[in-house]
């Protein structure tokens, strides 16, 4: 068996697409929201577990349905702002605006990372048959971060450095394997969660 490289090939897209949301008051307001909510923090969770020798973090998790409820006005503008993401992802593949479907969100994070976190194991986000209606992930960076705490994508060896309001959206396969390197200084916060078939 000989492995054959086609031309196009070498024409590698990572479909790790990215913008930038405005107005960026809006990572302000989402970064307030977490601070002003510690009741609702906890230590970050992977795989339905706390472990933070995998992913070290204190994260909020919200429900879709909570979206909409007094106090929570933000994320509904976060996500007016998102689904105009999505659907420009959408149109820059073919196949995806020709077989375009229905989507919704599931439960999303916010997230602080402190100096010295981070989610330290290479993962992916549909990696189980209880993961299987993942379609997209999505992230944003709501601050700057000077040092250290990039998203480093192994497959593609590309490392992304946060910057307020930078949003990626990303498919939710094994190639699209990432872990987030440690933070040196200040904190790191984001919001990410998964765009998922419709049930």
């Amino acid at each position: 068996m000989k492995r054959v490289i086609t031309n196009k090939a070498f024409l590698n897209p990572t479909f790790i697409n990215s913008w930038i949301i405005e107005p960026l008051s809006l990572c302000e307001d989402l970064i307030n929201y977490f601070e002003l909510n510690s009741a609702k923090q906890q230590k970050g969770i992977s795989g339905g577990v706390v472990h933070t020798t995998i992913k070290d973090s204190t994260d909020i998790a919200i429900q879709p349905k909570d979206i909409l409820l007094p106090g929570n006005e933000i994320f509904k503008q976060y996500f007016e702002e998102l689904f105009e993401c999505h659907k420009d992802y959408i149109s820059q593949w073919s196949f995806l605006k020709e077989n375009s479907q229905k989507y919704e969100i599931g439960t999303f994070n916010l997230q602080r990372y402190k100096p010295g976190q981070h989610f330290k194991k290479i993962h992916t986000e549909r990696f189980s048959i209880d993961s299987l209606h993942r379609i997209f992930v999505f992230m944003t960076y709501l601050n700057d971060v000077r040092e250290g705490g990039s998203t480093y994508f192994s497959n593609y060896d590309l490392e992304i450095q946060p910057r307020k309001g930078l949003t990626l959206i990303w498919p939710a396969e094994w190639t699209h394997a990432h872990k987030g390197n440690v933070l040196k200084a200040g904190n790191k916060y984001i919001i990410t969660g998964w765009i998922n078939f419709t049930n």
